[in-house]
Parts: structure tokens; C-alpha cells; sequence
């Protein structure tokens, strides 16, 4: 929403204070307000409830279907909803605001808790529940979630070839734009440079449009930071900050992996894979690969 209509919709529903939120309760006697001007209610209206609601519409009869769909539309929500908490976090670390991207970490990671989550909903689908809908589905696939790929781009997981799929879609510019800005693990290497660790200018000045190279001097600094804590407070935390995100992610591509192995057996995915078997490639992915091979070296 840009900030006219932001504006606008500020002058149809006024900004409220505490004042006034002390006589409304002194109106009501305590209790919820029960009349309103207009036909819905304010929440309905701030939300976009009664939009959202139309959005899920079943092709089938099947009971499982409205399920699949409305967990569906979570994951997207949730994924453009990290795509703005690392983001901020990015923001920080470029400004060197590390305890301020810390907690923007430590939010992130309840929200994907709740992503890790959205899984057991669809684990719950039987075989032939999921056969009942699947084939109205036809080439649709969650890799071609764009709010999942613009995330995937601003975590460090740089590929090209995955912007495709959505060059004609209105969402292309954000999706190429995403893919050529730094990623959240690019600015942890630059603050890293600023602390005084040397880390090698081939990662720091290059086309962040390809794909993330594992350098040793990246490793050299982590481990630095690791064998001495106290000295490195703050990149030693935001260190297990990172591991953290890659973490839960590693368990959401497992969990998905399970999810659809429970679901279809060895049969082809809806997106031209072979299913389980390229899942199971992608939930090797580690995003940061230097916080997870200097444990080796610890």
C-alpha cells in the first residue's frame, strides 16, 4: 500500500489514543463495543477480513481441499512475512545495528516456528484425501511460490535459473531485484570486514546474482569469532542467531520432504519433478555454510 492510500485509510478510521480508550471503556462498562457506523466492523475492515475470507475456493468437492488451500495461502503469508523481518534484519547488520537485527532474529524465529507448524495440518491428509483434489491442481507446485523465492534470494540461496518460472508474471521485477541484492548472510560477511576479520574481497565485492562460493578465510573468521566468545560478543550471538534461521529452515525442508513422501509415495510432483527424489536434494541445502563446516574445526 503506498502512503496516499495509507493516508486515506488513516482519515476513514481515525487513530485512536488512550484517552479515548479510557472513556469508551467507562462506556461500555468494561465489556466489547457492540455498535459501529459502518457494516463491518473495525477489525473486519483494518484486516481485510471479508477479502481474505473469499479467497479460498475449492475446484472439488472434497472435504480436504479448503484445508490444502487455506494452509497454502498461511505459508505464503508467512513467507513474505519473513521476506520482511530478514530484510530489516539486513538493514541493521549494513548499519552495524547488531543488536537490533539479533531481535529482529529472535522474532523471525517464532514466526517460523509457526511456518514449521503449518506442516502437521497437511501431514493429517491420507493418501486418498490429497487424490481426491490433487489433479485440479495440475502444474501448480510451491516452488513456484513467489514470496518463497524472493525469501530463498534474500537468504543467500542465489539461482537464476529458479527467476524463470515467473518472467512473465507481474512479480518478475521484485523477484530479479531480490536476486541481485545482497543477501542477509552478505552483509553478516561485510560486518564481519568492519570488525577487522579479513575476509577476501571476492566475497564481498561480487555479482551477488550467482550462487554463494564457501571460501576458507570465511570459515578462518567464524572460527575466531568462536574461540574466543567474550572477545566477539556480538557476532558470536549473531552467529547462533544465523544458525538458528538456517536451522529451522533445514527442519522445514525435512518436515516438507516427510510430508510429501507420507502423501504420494515415489509419484512425480504437480511441477514436472520426480517428487521425493529432487526434495530430497534441496533439503540437503544448508543456507550460511561456513556457521555449519567450522563446527568441524571447533
Amino acid at each position: 500500500m503506498d502512503a496516499a492510500a495509507m493516508n486515506e485509510q488513516t482519515q476513514q478510521c481515525p487513530l485512536f489514543s488512550e484517552e479515548i480508550r479510557r472513556r469508551q471503556a467507562e462506556q461500555t462498562g468494561g465489556g466489547p463495543q457492540t455498535e459501529f457506523p459502518t457494516g463491518n466492523t473495525p477489525f473486519v475492515e483494518y484486516a481485510r477480513m471479508d477479502e481474505l475470507l473469499q479467497l479460498r475456493r475449492p475446484r472439488t468437492k472434497a472435504l480436504t481441499e479448503p484445508a490444502f488451500i487455506v494452509m497454502s495461502q498461511v505459508k505464503e503469508l508467512l513467507f513474505d512475512l519473513l521476506r520482511t523481518e530478514f530484510g530489516t534484519a539486513r538493514g541493521q547488520l549494513a548499519k552495524d545495528a547488531v543488536e537490533d537485527a539479533l531481535w529482529t532474529l529472535r522474532r523471525a524465529s517464532r514466526i517460523q516456528d509457526v511456518l514449521l507448524a503449518s506442516w502437521d495440518v497437511l501431514a493429517a491428509l491420507t493418501p486418498l484425501e490429497f487424490a481426491e483434489f490433487r489433479d485440479v491442481l495440475g502444474n501448480a507446485s510451491g516452488f513456484q511460490s513467489v514470496s518463497y523465492r524472493r525469501l530463498e534470494f534474500l537468504l543467500g540461496n542465489k539461482n537464476p535459473a529458479m527467476a524463470i518460472p515467473h518472467g512473465k508474471s507481474p512479480a518478475y521485477h521484485d523477484i530479479d531485484a531480490q536476486l541481485r541484492e545482497p543477501s542477509l548472510y552478505d552483509e553478516a560477511l561485510g560486518l564481519l570486514s568492519r570488525a577487522g576479520f579479513d575476509i577476501p574481497d571476492r566475497c564481498l565485492r561480487r555479482d551477488f546474482a550467482v550462487p554463494y562460493q564457501p571460501d576458507d578465510a570465511v570459515e578462518s573468521a567464524w572460527r575466531a569469532v568462536y574461540a574466543d566468545p567474550g572477545g566477539h560478543r556480538r557476532l558470536y550471538l549473531l552467529a547462533e542467531g544465523l544458525m538458528d534461521t538456517a536451522d529451522q529452515f533445514a527442519r522445514w525442508r525435512y518436515t516438507h520432504l516427510v510430508t510429501v513422501q507420507r502423501m504420494l509415495g515415489a509419484k512425480p510432483g504437480s511441477g514436472g519433478t520426480h517428487g521425493v527424489a529432487w526434495l530430497k536434494g534441496i533439503a540437503e541445502h544448508r543456507f550460511f555454510p561456513e556457521l555449519w563446516s567450522v563446527r568441524s574445526t571447533i
